[in-house]
């Protein structure tokens, strides 16, 4: 009995270790197999139109991954794409699905337009940090807004965000092309051009603006503020069980509103960094929808800012490969936005398994 006891210790002290790590496991498991579906789901929708899904992953790599050039191409998407995708996944942690990202970003851009013709003439140092602050107040106030309206009148920050997104983009429009409008451009309406001092320029170790870097450290104080601080444990509190939040006294309704502006600060951060470091004007290339593509990557990631940046990556180098693809298969550009929609709904479809897979949870290796 002796011996067989001391054979059963080691596996039931390995059952107990992955009653800790089922859960991780859990997290990073399944949002991979659903990309893989998404994958293969839309691997079939190609074979479907006559085409080659190896020939189209092929050209995504090239595109998005194999060459210094093609890497350059992916991360100058990938600071929006981290920027829009905190703006919904800080809001998540208090339960809230915030999908109106791309209205703060394009926003935020002509925010940071419109300053720099203020302060064309002032030091650089100080044009670029009244841009920005421009941009993240902008950005803040209008997703801020949406919580806002949750808290005060009790209205659904999913349609809210979703319809305010598109008057930001009618003001956009209306804006460039008319009180802000350059008179020179004359075929595609924009704001006055960004002065050279104003506009940001690529890092010496990286093959992409500073935007990326911005990202790298928002994703970071996005992580300590959510998983470090008491304000991100009331936020988790909260976004678990609202009516025990405010039995315990928390304050819900400054939460909200403070995570939603904090979500569209980063956004309004973001399209700063589209007009000062890509376009150098607004115009209608800030409607990039990299606010929607950001909703993908934070479910992705499973509303972990430290997981967002890979995902980010990915997907950077997916929105690098549209043109390619466009040219060499003669496929429409909008074939990269049928993949993430295909992939997006596989991913909240595969919501359902959490908690469901037996491997993943405690139960079946508290058996063990």
């Amino acid at each position: 009995m002796t011996l067989v006891a001391q054979a059963e210790k080691p596996a039931a002290t390995a059952a107990r270790s992955f009653i800790g790590i089922a859960p991780r496991a859990e997290a990073v498991v399944i949002p991979i197999c659903a990309l893989l579906a998404g994958f293969a789901l839309f691997s079939v929708f190609l074979l479907m139109v006559g085409k080659s899904p190896v020939a189209f992953y092929q050209l995504v790599w090239k595109a998005g991954f194999s060459s210094a050039f093609s890497w350059q191409n992916t991360l100058s998407r990938v600071a929006p794409l981290v920027l829009a995708a905190l703006c919904v996944a800080l809001p998540a942690r208090l339960g809230l699905v915030v999908i109106g990202g791309e209205g703060a970003i394009v926003l935020g851009g002509l925010a940071a337009a419109v300053a720099g013709t203020v302060v064309a003439g002032m030091p650089a140092a100080f044009g670029m940090v009244t841009m920005a602050i421009a941009a993240i107040i902008v950005g803040g106030v209008w997703i801020g807004a949406v919580g806002a309206l949750r808290i005060k009148r009790g209205v659904n920050e999913t349609i809210a965000s979703l319809l305010m997104a598109y008057i930001a983009i009618a003001l956009l429009n209306h804006f460039v092309e008319g009180p802000f409008r350059d008179p020179a451009s004359l075929n595609k309406p924009s704001t006055v051009p960004l002065t050279e001092s104003l506009r940001v320029g690529d890092m010496p170790f990286l093959p992409s603006h500073w935007g990326i870097l911005a990202g790298v450290l928002a994703c970071l104080f996005a992580w300590v503020l959510i998983e470090r601080t008491t304000l991100g444990f009331a936020a988790r509190i909260a976004g678990d069980n609202v009516r025990a939040a405010q039995v315990q006294g928390l304050p819900v309704g400054r939460l909200v509103i403070g995570f939603t502006a904090l979500g569209g600060a980063f956004a309004g951060l973001a399209g700063y960094f589209e007009v000062a470091a890509v376009h150098g004007s607004a115009n209608a290339s800030l409607i990039a929808s990299y606010g929607y593509t950001g909703i993908l990557i934070a479910f992705l990631a499973r509303h972990n800012p430290l997981a967002i940046l890979p995902v980010a990556v990915l997907f950077g180098g997916f929105e690098a490969s549209s043109g390619l693809i466009q040219r060499r298969m003669e496929l429409p550009d909008a074939t990269i936005l049928v993949f993430e929609g295909i992939v997006f709904l596989v991913i909240l479809l595969s919501e359902a398994l959490y908690g469901r897979v037996p491997i993943f949870t405690a139960a079946y290796w508290e058996k063990r």
